[in-house]
């Protein structure tokens, strides 16, 4: 493998792993000529799926547009760039698995916004906000009141998914 910095036709694999559920391999490689260390992917070439876009568009599936959105969704959260890639390799894995040659942008958005959901919902609040084209303060209020309302009650805030206090919820001393 050609080392990316400095040119030279040659490097040495310091480490190999399989990666998202052993469809891939990711491999550490130092070069020897100037030192630098990089990691390469390798994965099995797929026949492409085409995305077919809100206004009729039609695209190569790339996961990296996944990736990257979910990236910005869980920009200053705390979530890992593991599991955002396992989580880009889970969505691709069942759009693939639809076996479909052409899938709506609007099913890999669902797919995305599923997986946010799981790994963080403020993340999953913001990517279906720009998703859904939420228009005012009133969508986003009607997303998070049915993410409360699904979720029974918000966990030892003391408080029910209304935002009023509960019985038995925390409670200030006067002492």
């Amino acid at each position: 493998m050609k080392c990316p910095f400095c040119g030279h036709p040659d490097s040495r694999v310091l480490e190999s792993r399989s990666i998202e559920d052993m469809t891939a391999i990711r491999r550490r490689r130092e070069c020897p000529e100037c030192g630098k260390r990089f990691t390469t992917y390798e994965r099995v070439e797929m026949s492409p799926i085409l995305v077919v876009k809100k206004d009729g568009r039609r695209e190569v599936f790339d996961r990296n547009k996944i990736r990257a959105g979910m990236i910005r969704a869980c920009e200053k959260r705390p979530v890992s760039m593991e599991t955002l890639e396992e989580a880009a390799a889970e969505v691709e894995a069942r759009v693939r698995a639809s076996g479909k040659n052409e899938v709506t942008s609007r099913e890999i958005g669902e797919l995305v916004m599923d997986k946010l959901r799981e790994i963080d919902e403020v993340a999953y609040v913001r990517f279906a906000s720009v998703y859904r084209e939420f228009a005012d303060l009133h969508r986003f209020t009607e997303e998070i009141e049915r993410i409360l309302r699904e979720k029974g009650q918000t966990k030892g805030t003391g408080r029910d998914s209304h935002g009023s206090e509960e019985p038995g919820g925390p409670q200030t001393s006067n002492d």
